[in-house]
């Protein structure tokens, strides 16, 4: 099969993509699940951009800089924040609603304000904002004439090949998922938009197609790798049997919410100036010491102080999922914990979102593009993804005059092999996929969590290896599933992770490790880069 662009993954940055592409090339996408599912989908707070009369981009700037540690690319983020408010207008113009405020004669736009902002700058939806992008972006793809979209199915590999004597990404062998059958895909540009990582962890806030794919075949095929050790663990997810991990958005708290514990004492002043309104990482710190002293399951996150009205109006999708349950967050706080949330580090990408390999891009979460450092400033995602899916596009535009390369031998010959009867017959059980899949997840919560050392940091390393070697010798021999993918690739960024966090010998951002627990910005102020040799997988 040939596609002139080839995206892997259906969220805002792959949406937005294809769509600035597509009036100039045919664009193939390819999606593991319905083309609504993704990270995206799930983002309740909303778009950081500068809108409002009172705010400036060099403020943005700096919020953003000091919630990075000292590891944020600059120019990265001001490409980011500076070109931010044109995004959020071309998704308002392709159909994206966002709450108003009537009684604003000059944004219009009703601002949120978030932990370590500011000013009041997060454009919403309520607390439904991913929802309302990717509806806007999924319409907009779906009338769109030169876009083709295949749901259910994955990405495996990346095929690389050789082109003016440099590794070259020349497409990707493509899972179809329901026929069980792997296509060789043939694309001049390739570009990963798989999302994040949290399904390597036992609790996340992330959908289960959450398993880095993008970022475990990048790795695989040569491309450079950064930064995996900072993961983002979200501080306050609803702690209940019935919704494991629910989000409880950190705009709960820009609007007041107060972190307490469970005797009611306020907890967040000792650990920070900014108090409710530190950035994420020091509060989810400050709640996994909390749980750690008091030894209790959850803290609580309090709005009764407020306006039962304004919450009930702001955070419709949290007040209705909580009363569900028998919460009435209006009348009594919200029991809450940390989960794996969201992932800094990435395929290393230039400001154009191209990555090391020729060709090939890579776009939002699956990148690491320098914006977040070693720790993402609330609501800079979705419009880290909205820029730089906009620059990959423009970059495209001259790569489509150049003919795409020719798969290699060895491709067909790949592809040809995952497909013959002998090995589909051989099926290894959803049960095994799944136990294995527990155990790694099991290991990466309690041993490379929000607090890390360097005993556990071994341990994980140790045992992960082990695994890792048997699921690479075991995928060439039998049928490749969807699940198996994803065991794969859940393996592989759980050992990128490990060796990125073993690698960096100090404490900074979102990775904290009590055998070196100051910031050493002498020795570490630079990015941790693991790279397999070309061609690996």
């Amino acid at each position: 099969m040939d596609a002139p662009v080839l995206v892997i993954g259906s969220g805002i940055a792959g949406l937005t993509y294809a769509l600035k592409v597509a009036d100039h090339a045919p664009v193939l996408l390819v999606t593991k699940k319905e083309n609504t599912e993704s990270n995206t989908n799930y983002a309740q707070g909303g778009i950081a951009a500068v809108m409002a009369p009172d705010d400036s981009p060099e403020l943005h700037i700096e919020d953003t800089l000091a919630a990075g540690a000292g590891l944020c690319r600059r120019e990265a983020v001001e490409q980011m924040v500076r070109e931010g408010p044109e995004r959020v207008r071309e998704l308002i113009a392709w159909g994206a609603r966002f709450s108003r405020d009537p009684s604003d004669k000059g944004v219009g736009l009703a601002l949120g304000r978030e932990g370590g902002h500011s000013r009041r700058r997060i454009v919403h939806a309520q607390d439904r904002t991913g929802r309302e992008v990717e509806r806007a972006l999924v319409a907009a793809v779906q009338r769109h004439p030169h876009i083709r979209v295949l749901e259910h199915h994955a990405a495996v590999e990346l095929i690389v090949t050789e082109e003016a004597g440099e590794p070259t990404v020349a497409g990707a062998l493509v899972l179809d998922v329901r026929a069980r059958r792997v296509l060789p895909v043939r694309a001049a540009v390739t570009v990963l938009a798989t999302g994040g990582c949290g399904q390597v962890y036992l609790h996340t806030t992330n959908p289960s197609i959450a398993t880095g794919d993008g970022i475990a075949i990048a790795y695989r095929a040569g491309a450079a790798i950064a930064n995996m050790e900072f993961i983002q663990f979200h501080p306050t997810t609803l702690y209940h049997p019935e919704a494991r991990s629910f989000l409880i958005s950190e705009a709960v708290r820009g609007e007041g919410g107060i972190l307490r514990r469970r005797d009611g004492s306020e907890f967040m002043d000792a650990y920070h100036p900014m108090g409710c309104l530190a950035p994420r990482d020091v509060v989810a710190r400050a709640i996994d010491s909390e749980l750690k002293r008091t030894g209790d399951d959850y803290v609580l996150l309090d709005v009764t102080h407020l306006d039962p009205e304004h919450v009930r109006r702001r955070f419709p999708q949290i007040y209705e999922r909580c009363r569900s349950l028998g919460i009435d967050i209006t009348r009594e706080p919200i029991p809450v914990v940390p989960a794996a949330h969201y992932s800094c580090g990435g395929v290393v990408t230039d400001l154009a979102a191209r990555a090391t390999l020729r060709r090939l891009y890579a776009v939002g979460e699956t990148a690491c593009t320098g914006v977040h450092g070693a720790n993402r400033l609330a609501s800079n995602s979705l419009l880290e993804a909205l820029v730089f899916a906009h620059h990959a596009a423009l970059d495209t535009l001259a790569r489509l005059r150049e003919a795409a390369p020719e798969l290699p031998p060895d491709a067909l010959a790949i592809a040809e092999e995952m497909n013959r009867p002998q090995r589909q017959a051989r099926e290894v059980s959803p049960e095994f996929v799944a136990q294995m899949r527990q155990l790694v997840q099991t290991l990466m919560q309690s041993h490379v969590g929000i607090v890390r050392n360097d005993r556990r940091l071994e341990q994980a390393h140790r045992e992960v290896s082990l695994v890792h070697h048997a699921v690479e010798a075991l995928f060439p021999t039998v049928q490749p599933t969807l699940e198996l993918v994803e065991l794969r690739n859940i393996v592989q960024v759980s050992w990128l992770i490990i060796v990125c966090a073993r690698t960096r010998r100090e404490s900074r951002g979102l990775h904290f490790n009590e055998d070196c627990p100051e910031r050493d910005d002498v020795n570490w102020q630079r990015d941790t880069v693991v790279r397999a040799p070309i061609g690996a997988g």
